[in-house]
Order: structure tokens, then C-alpha cells, then sequence
């Protein structure tokens, strides 16, 4: 009786937080964690951003003290940081729907458009930042 000589599957194992730091992540992978990431900074800056919104609608003067609040350099920054999750979220999620749309997305195609999603949503942001910290 003959023998059949298969190969070892390779094993994939979990990897252990120590190894984090060595592991190189596919860029593809970046973009989706990082989209899930940009949805959760979202949802947690939620509560400032609807009191801006009601702030900005109270009145005049509140506007007024709003405008000015707006104007601190760490609050600029931390719009910054809301523009960014915005802008990120929106970019992957159209990506997520281009990969729906073309059943199937090679390799290749998943590495170009993550890094599609890298530069729209970095282009929209240094855009957004030189509005918000040189311009009017």
C-alpha cells in the first residue's frame, strides 16, 4: 500500500502582545483598523460636538463664547483630531463599498486603495488644518 507524502500545513498562531511592536501589518489592515479606530474617536467625541452645536444655537453671545473657546489652540487640535476621524471614516467606508461593488479585489487592488484612503483623507486633513490654524 502506497503512502501519500502531504505537506505540513503551516500553523497560524495568535500573536502575543509583546510581539506587536515586530509584527508588519499589511497596509490594508492599517486603513481597517484605523477605520475602526476613526469611528470610535467619533463616538466619543460625540458629546462635544452636540454642545458646540447647541452652544452655537443658544445665542449671539454664546456664539460669541463659542467662537472664542474655538480660537485655544487645543481645541483647535482636538477639531483637527474630529476632522480626521471624520474624514478617514468617510474615505474607508467608500472604499469598503468599492470593495462590495467588485466582488473581487486582488492583492494588489486592496494595497492601492488603502493607500487611496491614506492620501484623500491626510489631503483633506492638512487641508482642513491650514484653514483652521493659518487661515481666517
Amino acid at each position: 500500500m502506497p503512502t501519500v507524502h502531504t505537506r505540513k500545513r503551516p500553523e497560524f498562531r495568535n500573536i502575543h502582545i509583546s510581539q506587536i511592536a515586530s509584527y508588519r501589518l499589511p497596509l490594508a489592515g492599517l486603513v481597517s483598523i484605523l477605520h475602526r479606530a476613526s469611528g470610535a474617536v467619533m463616538f466619543f467625541l460625540l458629546p462635544f460636538t452636540l454642545w458646540m452645536l447647541d452652544t452655537s444655537l443658544r445665542s449671539e453671545q454664546s456664539y460669541a463664547q463659542l467662537a472664542q473657546f474655538l480660537g485655544l489652540w487645543p481645541v483647535k487640535l482636538l477639531l483637527l483630531v474630529l476632522f480626521w476621524a471624520l474624514a478617514h471614516h468617510l474615505v474607508a467606508g467608500v472604499r469598503h463599498l468599492v470593495m462590495d461593488a467588485f466582488q473581487t479585489v486582488s492583492k494588489e487592488q486592496g494595497r492601492k486603495l488603502a493607500v487611496a484612503t491614506f492620501a484623500v483623507s491626510l489631503l483633506a486633513t492638512a487641508v482642513f488644518a491650514v484653514h483652521l490654524f493659518v487661515g481666517a
